[in-house]
């Protein structure tokens, strides 16, 4: 057995070629770059005082209580002062920049999509039979049997049966496009009929539906959500214009 094993970055840059993860991280080079050169272009300047609250928060993030657990954290990830400065630098000009180009419209467009922020508590159960679900709706319907009796009975899956077949609360696009229209369209608590799937044919009890609330989270969600399709749409315009043999 080897008692010393020399790493070099060859190596490593070997080792990442061989996970696949080239193209990974071409991508967040070519994303950095992008979003340095548009701050700069909108002549979107850093505060100090921004660089030193994003670097605390950074070490609160991972627990580095001291400036030794900082340095021996940069050392075990291969990092120098310059690169984590580097690091939070852009941490700070993204945010900037996404705030830049989409904090005021973050309104215009929560207020267009509230359905797909909108959140539905449901139970479901999924069948394979379309008479058995129409004759167990029925039963529901008229008493004869609860959602519970019915999950507990039809649902496969232990966990699941154990809370009744609640599904928490879902988002629209959490859902097919079919049972999204019929979730969001109930008036709770309803039982709605039975609707086929590719998956099966699904009993829905709808318990809740949660309008929205433009809160701090989401609006932090929702400038997110436009600076990342933004970015992509960047990268799909972007020209290299040098690429780097990485066989050299």
């Amino acid at each position: 057995m080897l008692s010393s094993i020399n790493i070099s970055a060859k190596d490593i840059l070997q080792q990442v070629k061989l996970s696949c993860q080239i193209p990974t991280i071409v991508e967040q080079v070519l994303t950095r770059k992008v979003i340095i050169s548009a701050a700069t272009e909108a002549g979107i300047e850093v505060d100090p005082k921004e660089l030193q609250q994003a670097a605390d928060n950074i070490r609160l993030l991972r627990n580095l209580r001291s400036a030794d657990e900082t340095l021996s954290w940069l050392q075990n990830n291969s990092l120098s002062v310059d690169d984590f400065e580097e690091m939070v630098y852009t941490n700070v000009i993204s945010g900037k920049l996404a705030q830049y180009l989409f904090g005021d419209k973050v309104e215009p467009w929560f207020f267009e999509h509230q359905l797909d922020y909108a959140g539905a508590v449901i139970y479901e159960v999924v069948l394979d039979d379309l008479d058995l679900a129409l004759e167990l709706f029925y039963e529901l319907q008229q008493g004869e049997i609860s959602f519970a009796d019915v999950a507990q009975k039809y649902i496969q899956d232990r966990e699941l049966r154990r809370t009744g077949g609640y599904r928490g609360i879902l988002k629209s696009k959490e859902m097919k496009p079919e049972i999204s229209a019929a979730v969001f369209a109930a008036k709770p608590p309803q039982l709605l009929k039975p609707i086929v799937t590719a998956q099966g044919i699904h009993l829905i009890l709808v318990d809740e539906l949660i309008q929205p609330k433009l809160d701090d989270k989401l609006r932090y969600q929702i400038n997110s959500d436009l600076f990342n399709s933004w970015i992509k749409q960047q990268l799909q315009e972007v020209v290299i214009l040098k690429a780097v043999d990485i066989n050299t």
